[in-house]
């Protein structure tokens, strides 16, 4: 264990004093929220990744860790988060760490219900970390956290009501109406690849079938291309060259791959998906009226593959086309980082603003027989 960690546990108690000396009211304005670095955490199902990000939405470090099994005990996870903000902290001044989670998170932004990819269930997550960290910290959807990064700094700038879909395992998704996350009643808003487009379709991983992300996701994608190789097509021979006939080596950046350089079956199947992801678009248009669409995900890096013909048809099946404002269907900009720049920036809306001196005045007064002071860089001081 460090010398930092070593003094975060033996001096624990004083900076968790600073916390409730200064007060607990939360800034519910990115206008007001404190020009400070927080840190990001986005957990996904392979990997989970931290940064330090500034008022601006710069990384300033940026780490990456495997994302522990899910057959894990909820500490496993809660350890690996914990041992990668305490890293960053020996070198940047923290004062809040968002959470973006692939998961369902209640409406109060502090229980994670149910995470697929980990042994989340009905977790209080946030409690737990915050007794740790000893800093503000705020959970959210990582779909939620990733539209928020684009609203404030990527594609959906100056947008006022903005809905996000994120295709890659599968599809999930987020809205935005004037600088408000829209999480509704219970927190799980936004599940928008588990509607039903194709009644008796292809059975869904959530016990369903015809969800919306069977038929344009990364899962879909592959799936389609591993059907056709299997199948010995003809139009699958460059693909089956390309992994010398290894059907389970396809993956979806081989197929973007592809497709790029032409392969006619890459290109097809990027048309399917596309139009399937217009037609979503189309149906949540009808129900949301958003000015923009962003997409994002890993399957979004195919680009116009992708974006074209989900636009066409999106106006092909627009209720209402001809006699209605179009909303705009764009690319997200910020790439495989926003869900943890926008967990950082969400984070900030918690966070406090603390001067170092105001610090050691309140943990002076408060820390009883400790010894060692705490810098909020974790670094031991002689009082003056």
């Amino acid at each position: 264990m460090s010398a930092y960690r070593e003094r975060v546990h033996r001096t624990g108690a004083a900076r968790s004093t600073v916390l409730r000396t200064v007060g607990r009211r939360e800034r519910r304005s990115h206008l007001t929220a404190p020009r400070v670095p927080t840190v990001g955490i986005d957990i996904g199902g392979t990997k989970v990744m931290a940064g330090v990000v500034d008022p601006d939405g710069h990384i300033l470090e940026q780490l990456r860790t495997e994302t522990p099994d899910k057959s894990k005990s909820p500490k496993v996870v809660e350890d690996t988060i914990v041992e990668l903000v305490l890293d960053l902290s020996e070198r940047h001044d923290v004062h809040a760490v968002g959470i973006g989670a692939a998961g369902w998170v209640d409406a109060d932004r502090s229980r994670v219900l149910f995470a697929p990819h980990l042994s989340w269930r009905d977790e209080p997550l946030r409690d737990r970390l915050a007794e740790r960290l000893l800093v503000p910290v705020m959970v959210d959807n990582d779909a939620n956290t990733a539209a928020w990064a684009e609203w404030r700094f990527g594609a959906g700038r100056g947008e006022d009501h903005l809905v996000m879909i994120t295709l890659g395992t599968g599809i999930g998704g987020a809205i935005l109406e004037d600088g408000q996350v829209k999480r509704g009643r219970w927190g799980v808003a936004g599940e928008f690849g588990h509607m039903q487009v194709v009644p008796g379709g292809h059975r869904c991983a959530c016990g369903n079938r015809g969800c919306w992300e069977q038929y344009s996701s990364g899962n879909a994608l592959v799936r389609e291309a591993r059907e056709l190789a299997a199948a010995e097509s003809p139009v699958a021979y460059g693909i089956i060259d390309r992994v010398g006939g290894q059907i389970g080596d396809i993956t979806g950046p081989l197929i973007t791959e592809l497709a790029r350089g032409g392969d006619a079956m890459c290109v097809e199947l990027f048309q399917d998906i596309g139009h399937w992801l217009g037609v979503g678009i189309a149906n949540l248009a009808a129900a949301l009226d958003p000015s923009c669409f962003v997409v994002g995900g890993g399957v979004s890096a195919a680009d116009d593959l992708l974006i074209t013909p989900a636009r066409d048809a999106f106006r092909r099946t627009l209720t209402g086309r001809g006699y209605r404002p179009e909303a705009r269907i764009v690319r997200a900009q910020l790439g495989p980082e926003a869900g943890m720049v926008g967990a950082a920036d969400l984070a900030r809306l918690v966070a406090r603003r603390f001067r170092r001196t105001n610090r050691r005045r309140v943990e002076r007064f408060e820390r009883g027989p400790f010894q060692t002071l705490l810098t909020p860089r974790g670094r031991a001081e002689d009082e003056r």
